[in-house]
């Protein structure tokens, strides 16, 4: 396994594997003892980097890890990120109704951020959350309340790292520049969907009527090669779209650019002896951005396909084709 630094503050910032496990699907659609597996078998490999949410399933996924690092004598040496700001005040399928509207949830108050660092910490039995990110922006709450609001658990001790998902990078910078004002801890790590394939340009937001991106589009990654912030790239894979008939590519690829790129992934895999998707991962593990994979398993072998892309390096010719096809 191969290592990144996130966070700058030497009494927060921490080592972390370059490759991210996700926990969405644990506890829910893959069962518990296939999810311990997959676990075991990441930190076995070197893995340090968890990710979760207070909201995925209705909070499934940090009851299980609870009971994993409980079971296993888990303790500091794993980093587990989780996220506050969308956790449903009712069960809900999806963030946005059919109508475009937002649905209820308990959002990013000082008071929300408290509750939840609260629930996550009691779920997962730790006494502090490593890194805590603000899943989608309030904005019925002013910025200067949210950013306050973090720090306030950043000095009691609870979260060690702070980052943030799915803002507009501006909405970012201004938090930062709100925290740093005040001499108070901000983001440090950036979470967004981010892939291979480019997104058309006018691709729609898809976390709010008024666009919040879900993806990094050019002004984030812009964002992040001018700061060298870390980027968490969730959905790396687009659930399999690469390698799998039934998994159609969105609309949101749907441009010229798209059979061009996907030529040149080919290609390089044919010529690595990798899988596409192995491919995919080592692009971003090795670019020039600080990247770092986050990936889904439903099944060991699903996790070791990943795994094996942290060990494959690109050659210089190869990352240059696959940069300037499409």
């Amino acid at each position: 396994m191969r290592y990144r630094t996130i966070g700058t503050d030497p009494a927060t910032r921490r080592e972390v594997s370059v490759l991210s496990l996700g926990a969405m699907l644990m506890g829910s659609r893959t069962d518990e003892a296939t999810s311990f597996a997959i676990l075991d078998r990441f930190v076995e490999a070197g893995g340090t980097f968890i990710d979760t949410s207070g909201n995925y399933a209705f909070w499934v996924h940090e009851e299980l890890l609870g009971r994993w690092r409980c079971s296993r004598g888990i303790g500091d040496e794993i980093v587990i990120a989780t996220k506050v700001g969308a956790r449903p005040l009712a069960p809900a399928a999806a963030f946005v109704r059919s109508d475009g509207s937002l649905i209820e949830m308990d959002g990013l108050s000082a008071k929300a951020i408290r509750e939840s660092a609260e629930r996550s910490m009691s779920r997962m039995g730790v006494s502090r959350l490593d890194l805590m990110y603000a899943h989608i922006s309030d904005p019925a709450v002013a910025l200067s309340e949210t950013v306050e609001g973090f720090a306030e658990l950043v000095s009691l001790g609870m979260v060690g790292l702070l980052g943030v998902s799915n803002h507009w990078a501006w909405m970012v910078e201004r938090a930062r520049a709100l925290a740093a004002a005040s001499g108070l801890p901000g983001y440090e790590v950036l979470q967004y969907c981010h892939t291979y394939l480019r997104q058309r340009a006018d691709s729609p937001g898809w976390l709010s009527p008024d666009g919040e991106p879900g993806a990094a589009g050019p002004d984030l990654l812009s964002y992040v090669r001018s700061t060298g912030l870390p980027l968490v790239a969730y959905s790396p894979l687009l659930s399999g779209a690469y390698v799998r008939p039934d998994k159609p590519l969105g609309p949101e690829f749907d441009h010229a650019g798209t059979p061009r790129r996907l030529a040149a992934l080919s290609a390089v895999a044919s010529e690595t002896g990798a899988t596409t998707n192995q491919v995919v991962l080592a692009w971003l593990m090795g670019g020039e951005l600080p990247v770092i994979p986050l990936v889904g398993a439903s099944s060991v072998a699903q996790l070791e396909e990943s795994l094996g892309a942290v060990d494959l390096t690109l050659t210089t010719e190869q990352r240059e084709r696959l940069d300037q096809a499409g």
